[in-house]
């Protein structure tokens, strides 16, 4: 049975989908892809005890050996993704028992829950998956699950949100099977390890520069790298806010996961950062994110657009932390993979919560809302720190890894950018801290405290924010090990 666990991490969510299909009973819906989120992250904990004791996990479909066969291939890096999907997902699913109702249309519950199993089946098999065309499949059953998720959100101009995520997603993907095709051409193999082994011999070829090209913008646009984020606002915006806190953790999470791949694994850090000289182009891309993220995050009047262009500027932490090709550097991208994870997934769920409560994302409506809802703004607060930084949270330990890795290359303008860039973030959480516990209330409102159902789950996550911020050996730890091994020779 334990041999099978790869296989099952993929399809239990995959075929539970299908039966929410067929149960069509929104009780036993939820119930169901409840526990389904809990076994995967059961299966997830194993496999990444498995690799550390043991080493990389190989799984053969159909006993067939790669490259003619579909491998599973599981790494620290893989293992330490598919812990932060399957947490996010058995945190999110089982929030708020009476919420659900409120943000799905009546009726449309189970085709919810069966929308968001098959989503998580997407990005668990993007992460585990050893095969380059099945990244792209897995993609793509990812990427039509959230058009479907955004869509349900209550407010129509969910539906626009959808479609441009839709039309960008379909760019991006196109882009990514190009890439593929093209890798494809020059090695003759599918298998990624194949394909690393077998590109180097093609390095002087303009189809492998290509075929990179191709593959790091079609990554990109999934990603919502700058300045190809212009789904990311309106999506996060207008879905449904646990959607939102799914999403915001997860998805783009397993698109930096694939750029790594690409850059580390596929190509090779001493092709791409020493040949092709990647990071001149990547480093003021992030640093463009970083600040104009938050820059436009000051002036947003809707919280959840707020964060959502936080987010774009959380992710170029993440991608400054990849251009600097050293340990300190990756493990600081690596570590704010998990990081933001907890941060992000669990202030828009306190945006859930308020959402329940007041039924509105607009900041001036929620003024004074903190003597209503202390321990849910509590946690708005804990998370807001995070995002800034703050010593004690995980912000602090993300950002402290990408000063060192600036400091280390003599990049000192870079570091003091990554610290006035938290600055930015000091002035839109304080504005929105500042309405939530200094001013009045419009009116006298029947504002009650969030249900249990619902701060569990969000104290859970901002728990983990302050947890992982002073316990850092799993999170550091795993991340550096993973670092060390993705660079090899390099500093």
């Amino acid at each position: 049975m334990m041999e099978q666990l790869p296989a099952l991490q993929v399809v239990l969510p995959l075929f539970s989908a299908l039966l929410c299909l067929l149960i069509r009973n929104k009780t036993a819906s939820r119930l169901f892809a409840v526990a389904v989120s809990w076994g995967c992250l059961a299966i997830a904990l194993i496999l990444l005890r498995t690799v550390q004791e043991t080493g990389i996990i190989s799984y053969h479909f159909g006993g067939w050996f790669p490259p003619l066969g579909i491998e599973y291939r599981i790494d620290l890096l893989n293992a330490y993704v598919l812990i932060i999907v399957a947490m996010i997902s058995a945190v999110v699913l089982p929030f708020g028992v009476g919420h659900w109702g409120l943000s799905i249309p009546e009726g449309r519950e189970y085709l919810f829950f069966c929308a968001f199993l098959l989503c998580i089946s997407g990005l668990l098999g993007i992460t585990i998956t050893g095969d380059a065309f099945n990244v792209f499949v897995f993609l793509e059953i990812t990427s039509l699950s959230s058009y479907a998720l955004i869509a349900m959100g209550r407010n129509r101009r969910a539906l626009r949100a959808a479609f441009t995520y839709l039309v960008m997603g379909t760019v991006g993907g196109t882009f990514i099977l190009i890439g593929i095709g093209m890798m494809y051409l020059e090695t003759g193999t599918l298998n990624m390890v194949d394909i690393a082994n077998r590109l180097p011999l093609a390095y002087g070829s303009r189809t492998v520069l290509v075929a990179f090209a191709f593959l790091t913008v079609g990554v990109g646009i999934k990603l919502a790298v700058f300045p190809l984020h212009h789904w990311l606002p309106n999506a996060y915006s207008y879905a449904p806010a646990t959607v939102s806190a799914f999403l915001a953790a997860t998805a783009t999470k397993v698109s930096y996961y694939v750029l790594v791949r690409v850059i580390f694994t596929l190509f090779g850090a001493a092709y791409i950062f020493e040949t092709l000289r990647f990071h001149v182009l990547l480093i003021p891309l992030s640093l463009l994110a970083m600040f104009i993220g938050s820059t436009v995050a000051i002036y947003q009047t809707n919280i959840k657009r707020l964060l959502a262009y936080s987010s774009i500027s959380q992710i170029g932490y993440m991608t400054l932390g990849l251009s600097f090709a050293s340990i300190n550097g990756l493990t600081g991208g690596l570590v704010h993979l998990f990081n933001h994870a907890l941060m992000k997934g669990g202030l828009f769920l306190v945006l859930a919560s308020v959402m329940h409560s007041i039924a509105s994302n607009e900041i001036d409506d929620m003024r004074g809302l903190g003597r209503k809802m202390p321990f849910t703004m509590a946690a708005f607060v804990l998370g807001g720190l995070s995002l800034i930084g703050v010593p004690g949270t995980v912000g602090f330990i993300s950002k402290w890894y990408l000063v060192v890795a600036a400091l280390e290359k003599g990049w000192y303008p870079i570091a003091v950018l990554i610290l006035l860039s938290s600055f930015l973030a000091v002035i839109y959480i304080w504005r929105v801290v500042e309405i939530f516990f200094f001013r009045e209330p419009a009116a006298e409102k029947s504002i009650k405290e969030a249900p249990l159902s619902m701060l569990i789950p969000t104290w859970i996550l901002i728990g983990g924010t302050l947890f992982f911020g002073l316990q850092t050996e799993w999170t550091a730890g795993v991340a550096g090990s993973v670092a060390n091994f993705l660079l090899g020779g390099l500093p």
